[in-house]
């Protein structure tokens, strides 16, 4: 059943607690059932047939779609504003069965200069090797786009904000570009979440998640999902995810994600409000040399964020943070040895303030060289702001800090 909240006239927080869901067609059960089962039970060889076929609607196998992970898929697709969904069982495996399934030998991607380490990884490692062209552009500058494209060019695909240095891209430029030429667009909306941007509603394709961060958002489940139009999103079922990966999410997973999408908008509220305030305090610091955070008035990019990413109560930016320290790769690592609440860990949008070093971490599968070209300097460091009183994630930041800034420090160069 559909559920009686499922008008996209209702509000964001209301669709992400009921839709698609009504007790009533569950024994008044007010917490969704976990279906947590391999096969389904045909009620006889023609029905089995028909749903194989795709002529009637049912679940035949886990692997291909499970009642758990429908409401998921259904309720993302309310959130995002997609006609279909798909849940995996992580933010990369929802990456790689999709493009398995859009690109082939002689096509051409063109990314995003930055962009998570494992999809980087994934492009040269995965589908270059075979034959899939991976070009690299500026994507945060229309113009370089229209002049890389072509017509072996069948998907763009970035981030924005972009993992880890936050720089934004203009979904609505971008996808003009890309329809024009008949290529798709493909964004990952991990850092913004559909609280704050919704790609599709700016001309995207194709919505990523790594439903691991903030839409799970308690580091208790790792997960994805895509996002799109359901003729495309059941090409990427049946053939990305079903034959070529078996990245199938949990069933008990779908339950940990349903149940963070609940608090979602609260906590995107409070992770926002708290990363303006460690941006600011930040920024002021005498040994930061730079802090990169699309709600500052230093933010090269202001504009686009202002006009890009907004929640219900106004224009917010999200809240991961990057910065660099007067004193390059060494002042960073100290910092992050130096703190007492703040965890060093690799992911993000939990309710714990995190930090970490992308160029010996979560950026590693890039050589030194790549990650200068793409603007991943080796002093930068990322924070991922918790559900914390802000005031203690500022006080452990400034006892790690030093008072004064390292001799040799440089303002580093990175372009945004």
């Amino acid at each position: 059943m559909s559920g009686k909240y499922d008008s996209v006239e209702t509000g964001f927080a209301t669709r992400a607690i009921h839709h698609g869901y009504d007790p009533l067609d569950h024994e008044g059960a007010l917490a969704p059932p976990v279906h947590m089962t391999s096969t389904f039970v045909f009620d006889s060889a023609e029905t089995g047939g028909d749903i194989f076929a795709g002529e009637r609607a049912g679940h035949a196998y886990s692997r291909i779609s499970n009642p758990t992970l429908d409401l998921l898929e259904r309720r993302m697709a309310c959130l995002e504003g997609a006609e279909a969904g798909l849940a995996t069982a992580s933010g990369i495996g929802a990456i790689t069965a999709s493009l398995w399934t859009l690109v082939g030998p002689g096509d051409e991607i063109i990314a995003d200069e930055t962009l998570y380490g494992c999809t980087f990884s994934f492009l040269h490692h995965g589908l270059e090797r075979f034959g899939v062209t991976i070009t690299h552009c500026d994507l945060g500058d229309p113009e370089a786009l229209a002049a890389a494209i072509g017509p072996q060019t069948k998907l763009v695909y970035f981030e924005t904000p972009a993992n880890p240095n936050m720089r934004l891209v203009d979904i609505r430029a971008v996808s003009g570009i890309a329809r024009a030429h008949g290529a798709l667009t493909m964004v990952d909306n991990t850092y913004a979440t559909p609280v704050l941007t919704r790609p599709l509603e700016h001309g995207a394709d194709l919505v990523v998640h790594s439903a691991t961060k903030y839409l799970g958002g308690h580091g208790d489940l790792v997960g994805g999902i895509v996002l799109g139009e359901a003729e495309t999103i059941e090409r990427i079922r049946l053939y990305g995810l079903k034959d070529m990966t078996g990245a199938v999410m949990a069933p008990m997973t779908a339950m940990l994600v349903l149940r963070g999408l609940k608090t979602l908008e609260l906590r995107m509220n409070r992770h926002c409000a708290s990363a303006m305030t460690v941006a600011r305090a930040l920024e002021a610091h005498a040994s930061v040399a730079r802090v990169l955070y699309p709600g500052l008035d230093s933010f090269p990019q202001g504009g686009l964020a202002r006009r890009q990413m907004k929640s219900s109560t106004g224009a917010s930016f999200g809240g991961m943070i990057a910065l660099e320290l007067h004193g390059g790769m060494a002042a960073g690592q100290a910092l992050i040895d130096g703190l007492s609440m703040i965890h060093c860990a690799v992911s993000l949008g939990d309710a714990e303030t995190l930090i970490q070093h992308p160029a010996s971490m979560t950026h590693s599968p890039y050589t030194p060289e790549e990650r200068m070209r793409h603007g991943i300097s080796d002093g930068l460091v990322r924070l991922s702001i918790g559900l914390e009183a802000p005031e203690d994630i500022v006080a452990d930041l400034t006892r790690s800090l030093p008072s004064t800034p390292a001799p040799t420090g440089l303002r580093p160069a990175m372009r945004v």
